[in-house]
C-alpha cells in the first residue's frame, strides 16, 4: 500500500522537511516582521496595521484552493512555492539597506503570505494523497513537532541571529538583511531537497476532469449557513479569541520596547529566547495536555476548565507593565504561563470547529471555519491593537484585553455542543 501511494519513497524522508516549509515562511512574514519594523523606527499602529493586512492571504485561501486543485499537481505548486518563497525573501534581504525598503519590504512579505497560503493549501492536501489513512494518523504528531520547530527557529533563534549581528556592531538594516537571506537559503534549501524527496502519489494528477468551481464553492457555502446553531457557532469562531488577538501582536512590541516608552527592553537574543523559544515550547505543552484531558474528560466537561486556562493568564502582561521588572527569569515564566494556558485553550477551539465541521463537505467547511477564526480572532483585532496601544500606554491596554475575556466568556455561554463528540 504504501509503495503504490509513494513510488517508495519513505514518509520521514519528506513529512519534517515539508511542514518545516510550511512554518517558516509563516514565521518570516506574521512574527519576525514585528521585531523587524519595530526596531526599524515604526510605531505600534503602523506595525500592527501592515502586518495584520498581511494575514489576508490566511483568511481568503478557501477562496482559490479549487483553482490551485485544478491547476498542476499539488507536489508541483509545492517546489513552485518554496522556490518563489525564497527568492522573495532574498530579494527582501537585498532592499532592506535601501531608502526605499519599508514599500519594497511591505510588497515582498504580501507576496511571501500568498505564496506561503498556496503551499499551506498543497502541503496539507499532498500529505493526505501520499499516505494512507492509518499513516496519516501516525505521522500527525510530527508534521506538528517540524511545524512548530519551524516557529521555534524563525520566532527563536533567527531573531536570535539578527540580534548577535548586532551586538558585533553591524547596523540594523544589515543584520536583518543577513538574517532574511538565511531564511531565503533555507527554503531554496527545502526546494532543491524536495525536488528528489517528495514521492509523486499516482493520485496526485489532473484527470482531466473540468471542475465546476463556482459551483463548487456555492455548494460548500450552502452547507455550512445551514449548519445548525449557526448564529451562535459563528459569533464563537469570530470572538472567541479576541483577546488572543490584540495580545498576538502588542506581545512582541511590548516585550522589546525600551523602558521610557513602557517596554520591558528585551534585548533580540533575550526575546528570542524568551518569546520564541520558551513561549512556543509552552503554547506546544499546552495543547498536548489540552488534547490529553478533552481525550480523557470529553469537550463538554472540559471547555470551561479550558476556557479559563485561555483567558485568566492574560492577567501576566498587566502585572509585567505595571511592575515594568528587568528580571528576565520572571519574565520568562510569566510569558510561559501565558502560552501555556492559550495552547490548553486553544485545544478546546479546535475540536469545536472539527466538531462543528463533521457532516457533509466536512473538509472545505472546515477550511471555512479556519478562515473565520483567522479574521475574527487574529487579522481584524490585530489590526486595530497598535492603534488601542499607541492611544492607552500598555498598562492600560492589557487591562482592557482582560475586559475583552468577557466577550470570550459571554461566546462560550451561548455555544451548543453536540450530543455526540
Amino acid at each position: 500500500m504504501k509503495q503504490s501511494l509513494t513510488n517508495g519513497h519513505k514518509p520521514l524522508l519528506w513529512i519534517p522537511s515539508l511542514y518545516l516549509g510550511e512554518s517558516l515562511p509563516f514565521a518570516a512574514v506574521m512574527l519576525m516582521s514585528l521585531v523587524l519594523y519595530q526596531e526599524m523606527g515604526l510605531t505600534d499602529t503602523q506595525i500592527t496595521l501592515y502586518t495584520g493586512w498581511m494575514g489576508l492571504p490566511w483568511v481568503i485561501k478557501p477562496l482559490w484552493s479549487p483553482v490551485v486543485d485544478g491547476i498542476r499537481t499539488k507536489r508541483w505548486w509545492i517546489l513552485a512555492m518554496q522556490l518563489l518563497i525564497g527568492a522573495a525573501l532574498a530579494l527582501l534581504a537585498f532592499t532592506l539597506p535601501t531608502a526605499f525598503w519599508l514599500q519594497c519590504s511591505l510588497a515582498l512579505f504580501m507576496l511571501i503570505a500568498f505564496s506561503s497560503a498556496t503551499h499551506d493549501i498543497c502541503a496539507d492536501g499532498f500529505y493526505i494523497l501520499g499516505l494512507d489513512s492509518k499513516d496519516q494518523e501516525l505521522y500527525v504528531g510530527l508534521r506538528n513537532t517540524f511545524y512548530r520547530i519551524g516557529m521555534v527557529l524563525g520566532q527563536g533563534g533567527l531573531v536570535m541571529l539578527a540580534g548577535l549581528l548586532q551586538k558585533s556592531e553591524m547596523s540594523i538594516p544589515l543584520s536583518w538583511s543577513v538574517t532574511f537571506l538565511a531564511v531565503g537559503g533555507l527554503m531554496l534549501m527545502l526546494f532543491a531537497y524536495h525536488l528528489r524527496a517528495l514521492p509523486t502519489p499516482p493520485s496526485d494528477s489532473l484527470k482531466g476532469e473540468k471542475l465546476n468551481i463556482l459551483e463548487d464553492f456555492a455548494l460548500t457555502l450552502k452547507v455550512f449557513f445551514t449548519k445548525p446553531h449557526l448564529v451562535t457557532a459563528l459569533l464563537f469562531i469570530l470572538l472567541f479569541r479576541l483577546p488572543e488577538g490584540l495580545l498576538t501582536k502588542i506581545v512582541p512590541l511590548f516585550l522589546k520596547r525600551t523602558v521610557e516608552e513602557g517596554g520591558l527592553a528585551l534585548t533580540d537574543v533575550q526575546y528570542g529566547f524568551v518569546y520564541g523559544t520558551l513561549g512556543v515550547i509552552g503554547l506546544l505543552g499546552g495543547g498536548i495536555v489540552g488534547g490529553w484531558l478533552v481525550s480523557k474528560f470529553g469537550l463538554r466537561k472540559m471547555l470551561w476548565p479550558l476556557v479559563l486556562c485561555i483567558t485568566l493568564p492574560d492577567i501576566v502582561y498587566v502585572y509585567l507593565s505595571l511592575a515594568g521588572t528587568q528580571n528576565l527569569s520572571l519574565i520568562a515564566a510569566c510569558v510561559f504561563v501565558e502560552q501555556v494556558g492559550y495552547g490548553l485553550g486553544f485545544t478546546a477551539y479546535t475540536l469545536y470547529l472539527v466538531s462543528f465541521s463533521h457532516g457533509e463537505r466536512s473538509t472545505s467547511v472546515f477550511s471555512f471555519c479556519t478562515a473565520f477564526q483567522y479574521l475574527g480572532g487574529v487579522m481584524l483585532p490585530g489590526m486595530v491593537s497598535g492603534w488601542m496601544s499607541d492611544l492607552m500606554g500598555y498598562s492600560q491596554f492589557f487591562i482592557a484585553v482582560m475586559g475583552f475575556c468577557l466577550v470570550t466568556f459571554a461566546v462560550t455561554a451561548m455555544l451548543h455542543l453536540p450530543e455526540e463528540e
